[in-house]
């Protein structure tokens, strides 16, 4: 047995998991990066809207994608070079749901994956104040140039999960994760013709055609406190695997979904929501448009620089912007597109 998976980073054109515009794979055999690829691609049509958020994240606009093949058209490329791989991403869920809701927007069946979080596995064995990419990758002595181009994203969070077995002593995944008590995830096989859709893709349709979905409410902005709601308990029944199952997540800042909703997210995937930063506390989501260079900059407000002394001390926590929380649990809000 030998260290053997595919590192996989996609980019989208908006809000939807299912809009991919962008890939990088980066191919792991015996512990070396052997081959990449990447691809620029149109989303799916009628998800092909580029909003202005994402693209002044990664910078690609409508006009750098078309006439390219859509992701439909390109998938059978992209599923030739990852093969029978285990799939490795920096939150998994969101690349692993891109693959997901891009073929069922497509009316395309696709693969069942295994596949592991260099999220999950950096908080396991890393002690960051943030666990995001460009933190995780320079800890992993693979520091990142240009954050959100998808082929070195992928390359970066191969050379995370390469550092983390290193650092373990593991020859292989399967070695990797028996030596730290966790069992790899598994996204299973999709047919168009017999399988229902995920959310995120219903959704999606329903906000096509008119439905409930079509307009999501712009919260008004309203001066003082955000009205933190209750706390639901956690689902009991949320995936294991996913990076916010467990946690006790606190927010903080003036985000763009309502407080309360940013609970309810959290809850259904797991989370224990709370007002407080306590020492109970391991996530702190921040908003006001909160990247991780902020962490440097000293940017902060009053509940994140509290983690950041209990993470002197020695607390495990660590901070999440709203776009890395929203990533985690499938949602968006509205934005303007970009013709």
């Amino acid at each position: 047995m030998s260290l053997d998976f595919t590192a996989i980073d996609f980019e989208t054109a908006n809000g939807f998991r299912g809009s991919p515009c962008a890939v990088g794979l980066s191919k792991v055999r015996g512990g070396v990066v052997v081959e990449e690829a990447s691809w620029l691609m149109r989303p799916p049509e009628n998800h092909d809207r580029f909003d202005h958020h994402n693209v002044r994240i990664h910078g690609i606009r409508p006009e750098l994608v078309a006439g390219l093949p859509r992701f439909g058209e390109l998938f059978p490329e992209i599923g030739a070079f990852i093969g029978g791989d285990v799939l490795a991403a920096h939150n998994a869920a969101f690349d692993l749901g891109v693959i997901r809701s891009g073929l069922e927007v497509s009316g395309l069946a696709g693969p069942a994956y295994d596949y592991v979080c260099t999220v999950m596995l950096s908080r396991r064995c890393y002690s960051l104040v943030s666990n995001s990419l460009p933190y995780a990758a320079e800890e992993a002595g693979v520091p990142l140039v240009n954050h959100h181009d998808a082929a070195e994203d992928a390359r970066a969070c191969a050379g995370i999960l390469i550092d983390i077995a290193a650092r373990n002593g593991a020859g292989s995944i399967a070695e990797l994760f028996l030596s730290l008590g966790l069992t790899v995830s598994r996204q299973g096989a999709f047919d168009p013709l017999r399988d229902p859709l995920s959310k995120a893709s219903q959704s999606a349709l329903d906000a096509f055609a008119g439905g409930p979905a079509a307009a999501a409410p712009v919260r008004a902005y309203q001066p003082g406190w955000p009205e933190e709601g209750a706390n639901p308990l956690p689902n009991a029944l949320a995936e294991p695997g996913h990076p916010l199952f467990g946690q006790t997540v606190v927010f903080t800042g003036e985000l763009a979904i309502t407080r309360p909703e940013a609970k309810i997210r959290s809850a259904e995937h797991g989370a224990r929501p709370e007002s407080r930063v306590t020492a109970r506390t391991t996530v702190l989501v921040v908003g006001d448009g909160f990247v991780a260079a902020d962490l440097r900059s000293g940017r902060l407000t009053g509940k994140a620089r509290r983690v950041l002394d209990l993470h002197e001390r020695g607390q495990r926590i660590e901070v999440l912007s709203e776009g890395e929380f929203l990533q985690m649990v499938g949602g968006h809000v509205a934005s303007a597109a970009i013709a």
